[in-house]
């Protein structure tokens, strides 16, 4: 690892890397330590008590994060006839069937998300050397695959984004903007960790919320308690 810069190690002084703050004491803390020239982007950290090894631990899903992520989410939609004028109309940004997928085939990936009505997968398909490693296959159980494309456009524009656990067990996950209020990024806190905490599987034994950390793009990481988190998930 390169070496911190001042800003970073100063910034670091205010925190106790022993300590494991309540939501509210963390996120003050995160508030303050937004010192950059633009609007860092607020990440969590989540360790779980699962060996994705295994699939029946494997932990994945979607949010509606209330108060979306800050960022403007570009989409787009594989679909024909009726399905694709419902796809404009909701916001999708590019539309389209033979054409969407030459113009991917040619190297263009300049969207975040990806919708498909389930006629359109044996095309897509075609896709997956290019769409899988980038996260953006279309995938009927994160509700990407559906023939309610309006309905899926609006969420992804709303806010509404995948999360999966990595090899190590950690669920990486933007939460908002250093410029959201405290209480908007609570509330998108509170929101991803109820849905991993249902998420839980069944074959995952002991603890399951391990350990919980948020830190903006340029900030050092705060160490939150779970247990303190699960006190509030449960008022």
């Amino acid at each position: 690892m390169g070496r911190r810069g001042k800003r970073y190690l100063k910034l670091r002084e205010k925190i106790d890397r022993t300590a494991r703050y309540d939501l509210d004491g963390g996120l003050k803390l995160l508030k303050e330590s937004a010192k950059a020239k633009f609007d860092e982007s607020v990440d969590m950290a989540i360790r779980l008590g699962v060996n994705p090894k295994h699939a029946d631990q494997m932990v994945r899903g979607t949010v509606a994060l209330p108060h979306g992520i800050g960022k403007e989410v570009k989409v787009v939609v594989f679909a024909k006839g009726e399905k694709e004028k419902e796809a404009q109309e909701a916001g999708a940004d590019f539309v389209g069937a033979e054409d969407l997928v030459q113009k991917i085939t040619g190297g263009w990936t300049d969207f975040d998300k990806a919708i498909a009505t389930p006629d359109m997968m044996g095309m897509v398909g075609k896709l997956g050397k290019i769409l899988g490693p980038r996260g953006l296959m279309p995938n009927p159980k994160l509700g990407t695959v559906t023939f309610d494309v309006g309905r899926a456009v609006h969420e992804l524009k709303a806010g509404r984004m995948e999360f999966r656990v990595d090899k190590s067990g950690i669920v990486h996950t933007p939460v908002g903007k250093a410029s959201f209020e405290i209480e908007k990024l609570k509330e998108n806190v509170l929101s991803l960790l109820d849905v991993i905490i249902r998420a839980k599987p069944a074959s995952s034994k002991g603890t399951y919320l391990k350990s919980v950390a948020i830190s903006t793009t340029m900030g050092p990481g705060i160490k939150l308690d779970p247990n303190a988190l699960r006190g509030v998930l449960k008022q």
